[in-house]
């Protein structure tokens, strides 16, 4: 388990959840995770946290008025200073979807497109951090872009979000480089997808810690959802890419033993 009070500058803080259906998404992610669906918030457009053993976990909202919900999770990288990171995201060829706008005394929040096609958040923390347990059943344990456009993705995060990176593997069969901000941490992940994804059709995906992943399968299939790729070891441990009944997608990780 790791348990933070304040993320790295640049690291996955928070993801939320945008779904066609409200009260399905708020029972499946309960019963699949163990999650508790908290109140709606109407200041903030019927949004709601869902909370993990008291601890926020995800966050999640339906349709907006003349906006439908297009049934996805969103990754939000930390950032201490959102404006400077919006002009440095449209300065190395963004969108900016969302411009910063501030949510309360919570943080600050912007959304945007980087320039491979994948949607990605910004948070700038007030009050609240995102994530405070991660790597424990329920919670999340890796993200991760599946790029179209590698190098432009690799030079736009450390440019805008001031990555360091480092290599995993540079080979045409698998290019992967990683948020390695020191010692034997590893925060995030980008892969080369232009084999697997059309081009501009990048996408951020969140991993999800379970404690076997065949498991949460068949309990994810009893709830509705589906299964894109089974489950299969890896060097990582075992996962398996997934859908809530919505079709949102998203990916289960059971971590390897030591």
């Amino acid at each position: 388990m790791t348990t933070r009070t304040s993320p790295p500058t640049g690291a996955p803080c928070w993801a939320d959840l945008w779904t066609s259906d409200v009260e399905g998404s708020r029972r499946f992610y309960g019963e699949l995770f163990g999650w508790e669906a908290m109140e709606p918030n109407a200041e903030f457009g019927g949004y709601f946290m869902f909370n993990r053993a008291g601890q926020p976990i995800a966050g999640a909202m339906g349709d907006m008025p003349d906006n439908p919900a297009q049934d996805a999770w969103k990754i939000y990288l930390a950032t201490d200073d959102i404006g400077r990171t919006v002009e440095a995201a449209e300065a190395h060829g963004a969108h900016v979807a969302v411009p910063p706008v501030p949510v309360a005394d919570l943080g600050v929040q912007a959304v945007l497109t980087d320039p491979a096609g994948a949607t990605v958040g910004a948070w700038q923390p007030g009050t609240f951090a995102g994530f405070g347990v991660l790597d424990e059943p329920g919670s999340p344990s890796w993200f991760e872009l599946f790029s179209t456009d590698f190098t432009r993705s690799v030079d736009f995060y450390r440019s805008v979000f001031r990555w360091e990176t480092e290599t995993v593997s540079d080979t045409d069969d698998f290019r992967y480089s990683v948020l390695h901000p020191g010692d034997d941490v590893q925060l995030a992940g980008i892969m080369d997808a232009a084999a697997l994804v059309p081009k501009g059709a990048s996408y951020w995906s969140v991993y999800w810690e379970v404690g076997d992943v065949d498991e949460t399968i068949v309990k994810l299939r009893s709830l509705g959802g589906g299964v894109v790729s089974e489950a299969a070891d890896t060097p990582y441990g075992r996962m398996a890419a997934v859908t809530d009944p919505c079709g949102a997608a998203f990916k289960l990780r059971q971590g390897p033993t030591a």
